[in-house]
């Protein structure tokens, strides 16, 4: 999980998974969608899902971008094929429609790639919590919006990755989760059906 900046547009200070909006460059593949998720985890966590991809990729990659290419341009120069089959869609959720703003967000397993680690980009995070479901359920230092507490605890009680990845792979159609803002006498409340 990654800790979003101060200043950020969406969830300010908040714990979330790294995503964002599709690019772009991102339309110049086949899965517009699960390249946008490939480019914001490695923008944001330093995680390079390519075939093969090491830790010199990873710094490889990052240098070409500093100099002007696009995440495409600079994964095809590395001489390296994104791993779109590593990503396994699990859940889907959109923002409910009294929002001002709304959000149409896919949510995606993979692996950690063996030979990398967390580098987050600097600007685009403030801090970063390798941790299990459960527990960033259970810490009270991580602010967490609703769709990711929710996420999380759709998950939390899986034995490990392996069962979630298994699980998410079997699953042959993703309920798309739309939740509802209901105004009660404490406030506006989010309900899901």
């Amino acid at each position: 999980m990654v800790q979003r900046p101060g200043g950020a547009d969406f969830a300010p200070g908040a714990y979330v998974f790294p995503g964002g909006t599709v690019h772009e460059d991102d339309r110049s593949f086949p899965d517009e969608l699960r390249a946008a998720a490939l480019r914001e985890l490695f923008e944001e966590a330093g995680i390079l899902l390519a075939r093969d991809a090491r830790e010199a990729d990873v710094a490889l990659v990052r240098r070409s971008i500093e100099q002007g290419a696009s995440f495409g341009d600079a994964v095809s120069r590395a001489g390296l094929t994104l791993d779109f089959d590593a990503l396994v869609m699990f859940a889907r959720w959109v923002t409910p429609k009294l929002l001002r703003r709304r959000f149409d967000a896919r949510f995606y397993l993979a692996r950690m790639p063996e030979g990398q680690s967390v580098t987050p980009q600097d600007g685009e995070v403030v801090d970063w919590r390798w941790v299990s479901p459960a527990r960033a359920l259970e810490d009270r230092d991580l602010t967490l919006v609703y769709a990711t507490r929710a996420v999380l605890e759709s998950v939390a009680s899986a034995s490990g990755a392996a069962e979630l990845l298994a699980h998410a792979r079997a699953m042959t159609n993703v309920p798309v989760v739309e939740p509802r803002l209901v105004q009660t006498e404490a406030g506006w409340e989010v309900v899901r059906d």
